[in-house]
């Protein structure tokens, strides 16, 4: 594979470039697979040597001359290596500039700069030494809009070399505070907090000044000083300044509330930290300070915030996600700490603004970004290859109480107050028959038995079902609404339920089968296209293991019904059922393949194909899929708008790759199977805003991709969809890996 150069400070060295560079390497290897190979070379000085924990292509020492062109020779040689990526900091090479930039003028390969600091109103010799480095790479990266305009304007660097690629921050759970101030021993205490390694420009002499103020206010105030100080601070002068501050707070009276936790914090504990914090201060008194990671992790983490003005400030924290003070101003602080101290329902709007603010700086997104610069520069000898994550149940678990799966969440945390549907506990049903199908595992009986009991709980004694239940089990208002949909996804979840067969206890079975023939009382009268899909869907999974002559009667009289509109609509340019594109399009051609697999005729096959073949022609467009936005349906006779973004669900997705996969198992094309990864990608960042839907902290899926947002909720729809074809994907790489297995097996024979 082509191979990309890291040059950066790395663990165990303690720098904030370090820690950014392990979790950029970290964040590159999760994402992507069989793409490229990550090489890490350590700047290090002469005298000052660290033992690493990763294999480390080489070391530069930043001081020796002849270091430099030993490694640029190194580069020169190594075919494989495409990409050179350095992170700089000017004080990384402070004394050795000139070597740095020949450094740069001898690789023979593509460069790119990260800048960490951009300095405005540069003087000469910084701004000559920016336009030399300009002159011998291909690409820089900055980290805030700021930062690229500095950069064009002040340097005279042209803006088409420019990428602007935020700080990564980590995806959180956002755990419980109370839950982990009683952890860490903090129950009963407002925490104010902030982190970092120590030095003077941190100013933490601002906040102590403002803690006298504020505890006359709030008595039960703790403020946590957390990291060690600064390995340069202490190589140079010891730990003079944290002992200036110990001694400020005895002077004070404050050692009540102020807890220094002097340690470099593994990132689990620092990330609880930031989590159970009520509020995070940042107090920098460098005015051009261009970005701080220790700022982007705060609010990730969904701490209100309140920051000096820096730069990275002033971009981010606008319109409520966040307070800007003036520098060294400890009046102004208190004040401010003081006002959100009182005001709960501010702090929980100021951090969720936060949290929505940052969500596309999430590491695994800044990975996406780097990988697209990646494939830039290398013109196409990098191929992208997204990494398919584990299957994780979480919060597929946590939308699950004893009664139901809950409808919606507020970010990752279920919202009770929203109640359940059928809808999606029907789809659950299928999700989690799906999981025991492929692993056995004993322990989804019970949600098996769960959902199963929720869809009886709504069949009616007419034989149709209720949707909507509130969050005390009763039925609410809007089951005066069409529920043929609804009727339709649960007959579908109990066909699948019965498909498992043998597999299930004999009373579920049984009972399911009841179940089924009871909802199929009043199905012939239906003529919802996507209802009659669902049913005849169901039917065709309950058939695998429970032959019933009426069952497939009724599929035939759907399969009838869509026949009909389809002949009636469909046109040498509209290969379709409807004279519109809507929503769940890709069940309707599924559901006719069904109607074939079960019956044999034909026609319902050749409509299968040809309607699946126009609706895969109007959401595919290269290596990408656009499946039809809710904001607005396509019509036949207007010109499909491919430039219109916004409005394109998860479920929407997940129907298309479960019906490629029926595709691909019945006609045995490769181009189905291929469309399937194509759309899986979707969720993992392949979309028009480069970003995941898919949450791999919390196993749950966003709700929504906008034209310029992810729509952050994480409910059971889009959750359960993403499951359903996670499930629907690893059941192919299965039966890849069995084939593989069988084909070994007879080559040794």
């Amino acid at each position: 594979m082509p191979e990309i150069l890291i040059i950066t400070t790395f663990p165990p060295r303690e720098c904030g470039i370090a820690t950014y560079s392990q979790d950029l390497l970290l964040a590159l290897k999760n994402k992507f697979n069989k793409s490229f190979t990550l090489k890490i070379v350590a700047l290090e000085l002469e005298k000052e040597k660290h033992i690493y924990k990763e294999d480390i292509y080489a070391v530069l020492e930043t001081d020796n001359q002849n270091s430099y062109s030993e490694l640029a020779e190194k580069i020169n040689k190594n075919t494989s290596l495409e990409i050179v990526l350095i992170q700089h900091e000017f004080g990384l090479f402070k004394t050795n500039e000139a070597d740095f930039i020949t450094f740069l003028e001898a690789i023979h390969k593509p460069k790119i700069v990260v800048f960490h600091t951009v300095l405005p109103n540069p003087d000469q010799q910084i701004k000559k030494q920016v336009q030399q480095i300009n002159n011998a790479v291909d690409s820089f990266i900055v980290m805030t809009n700021t930062s690229a305009k500095i950069v064009e304007q002040d340097y005279g660097i042209s803006q088409d070399k420019i990428n602007v690629i935020p700080h990564g921050t980590h995806l959180v759970e956002h755990s419980n505070k109370e839950v982990l101030k009683r952890k860490y021993q903090l129950s009963g205490r407002k925490i104010i907090s902030t982190f970092g390694l120590l030095s003077s420009g941190k100013c933490i002499e601002t906040s102590i000044n403002a803690l006298q103020i504020i505890v006359k206010k709030q008595p039960e105030v703790l403020f946590l000083v957390i990291g060690k100080t600064h390995p340069m601070v202490v190589k140079n002068e010891g730990e003079i300044y944290r002992n200036s501050l110990e001694a400020q707070i005895i002077a004070l009276g404050l050692q009540k509330n102020v807890k220094f936790i002097n340690q470099y914090l593994p990132l689990d504990t620092l990330l609880e930290y930031l989590q159970l914090t009520d509020i995070y201060l940042f107090t920098s008194k460098d005015r051009n300070q261009a970005v701080s990671g220790t700022f982007s992790y705060a609010i990730s983490c969904g701490c209100p915030i309140i920051s000096t003005p820096i730069p990275h400030a002033i971009e981010v924290l606008q319109n409520e996600t966040g307070i800007i003070i003036d520098f060294e101003n400890p009046k102004q602080l208190a004040e401010q700490v003081i006002r959100l101290l009182k005001d709960e329902k501010l702090r929980k709007n100021i951090a969720s603004n936060g949290i929505h603010k940052l969500a596309p700086t999430a590491w695994e997104n800044t990975a996406i970004a780097h990988a697209i610069l990646f494939e830039t520069i290398a013109d196409k000898k990098i191929k992208l290859n997204f990494k398919i994550p584990e299957i994780n149940l979480n919060h597929f678990k946590n939308l699950t109480t004893p009664f139901g799966m809950i409808q919606f969440s507020i970010i990752n945390q279920p919202d009770l107050e929203s109640g359940y549907t059928l809808d999606d506990n029907a789809r659950a049903l299928v999700a989690v028959c799906q999981h025991y199908e492929l692993t056995n595992d004993p322990a989804q009986l019970g949600y098996i038995q769960l959902y199963f009991n929720f869809i009886k709980f709504c069949l009616q004694s007419d034989g149709y079902f209720l949707n909507y239940v509130d969050k005390n089990g009763n039925f609410t208002s809007q089951n005066s609404e069409n529920l043929d949909d609804a009727n339709g996804r649960a007959i579908w979840s109990l066909g699948y339920l019965i498909s498992l067969g043998e597999k299930l206890p004999a009373e579920i079975y049984e009972e399911a089968i009841l179940t089924m023939e009871l909802a199929l009382k009043n199905v012939r009268e239906m003529n919802s296209t996507r209802a009659m899909a669902f049913i005849i869907k169901g039917i065709y999974y309950s058939k695998l293991k429970h032959n019933s002559i009426s069952n497939v009667l009724v599929m035939q009289h759907l399969a009838n019904k869509l026949e009909q509109m389809y002949k009636h609509i469909a046109k040498d340019n509209w290969q379709w059922f409807e004279s519109y594109l809507t929503y769940a399009n890709s069940i309707l051609p599924e559901a006719m393949l069904c109607a074939y697999l079960t019956t044999g005729e034909n026609r319902y096959k050749e409509i299968a194909k040809n309607s699946f073949e126009f609706l895969l022609s109007k959401i595919y467009k290269k290596n990408s899929i656009k499946v039809i936005s809710n904001k607005g349906w396509y019509t036949n006779g207007e010109e499909l708008n491919q430039e219109k973004v916004g409005g394109e669900q998860c479920i929407d997705v997940a129907y298309t790759i479960l019906a490629l996969s029926k595709f691909h198992t019945t006609f045995n094309d490769k181009k189905y199977l291929k469309k399937m990864k194509i759309g899986f990608d979707w969720f993992l960042g392949n979309n028009h805003l480069h970003q995941i839907i898919y949450n791999p902290c919390t196993g749950g899926c966003y709700d929504g991709l906008e034209d310029k947002y992810i729509n952050l909720n994480q409910g059971a729809e889009s959750t359960v969809s993403y499951l359903m074809a996670r499930l629907t994907m690893e059941k192919h790489f299965k039966f890849k890996a069995k084939k593989r297995q069988t084909k070994s097996l007879f080559q040794k024979r």
